[in-house]
C-alpha cells in the first residue's frame, strides 16, 4: 500500500528515530509498503520519517540499468561503521523536498551493518551512487536532512518554496 510522504518542514523529519526492537509482521508490512511508495514516487531511497513513522527502517533501489532487476535493500537499525577519506559529490534530492536538488559531498564509501527481515545481522560496503543513498537516508534517521548540508541562504530558500508548496497542496 503507498503511503503519503511528508513534505518539509515537518517536524516529524527533524527527528532522530527510535531503534526497532525486533523484526514483525508489523514491520514486514511497512517495509514493503516503504518500497512500493518509493517505486512509485519514483525515487531511489526512503526512510520511515518521511512516512511518519519514527524508527530506523529505510529502503532503496539505486539499480539505474533498465534491463536490469531491481535490486531492493531493506535496512533495519543501519549504522556506519566505516567510511573513505575520498568524497564524492552527487547532486542529491530527497522525496520529502520534491524538485529541489543540490550539490552535496560525502563519503565515497561506507560500511555499513544493518539487520535485515531475516533477523540477521548484515554488513557490506557501498560506493558510488549506492554509498551516497544510504547516507542520505541514514541522515533521515538522525532527523537530518540533505539541505542541512548547504549554506543557510540555499536552505532557507529551499524551505519556503516547501512552504508554499504545501499551501498549494492544501488548497487543492
Amino acid at each position: 500500500m503507498k503511503r503519503p510522504i511528508l513534505i518539509h518542514p515537518d517536524p516529524r523529519l527533524k527527528k532522530v528515530c527510535a531503534p526497532v526492537p525486533d523484526i514483525t509482521d508489523e514491520l514486514r508490512t511497512l517495509a514493503a509498503d516503504m518500497l512500493e511508495t518509493m517505486y512509485d514516487a519514483p525515487g531511489i531511497g526512503l526512510a520511515a520519517p518521511q512516512v511518519g513513522v519514527l524508527s530506523r527502517l529505510i529502503v532503496m533501489d539505486c539499480e539505474k540499468d533498465e534491463d536490469a532487476e531491481p535490486a531492493p535493500q531493506v535496512m533495519v537499525n543501519p549504522e556506519i561503521l566505516a567510511s573513505s577519506d575520498e568524497t564524492n559529490v552527487y547532486e542529491e534530492g530527497c522525496l520529502s523536498i520534491p524538485e529541489q536538488f543540490a550539490e552535496v559531498t560525502r563519503p565515497a564509501e561506507v560500511e555499513v551493518r544493518w539487520m535485515g527481515l531475516d533477523g540477521e545481522e548484515h554488513r557490506a560496503g557501498f560506493d558510488g551512487l549506492w554509498a551516497t543513498c544510504v547516507q542520505h537516508e541514514i541522515d533521515h534517521l538522525d532527523g537530518k536532512l540533505f539541505i542541512d548540508y548547504l549554506g543557510a541562504m540555499k536552505r532557507q530558500l529551499i524551505t519556503r518554496k516547501m512552504v508554499k508548496l504545501k499551501r498549494e497542496q492544501a488548497r487543492a
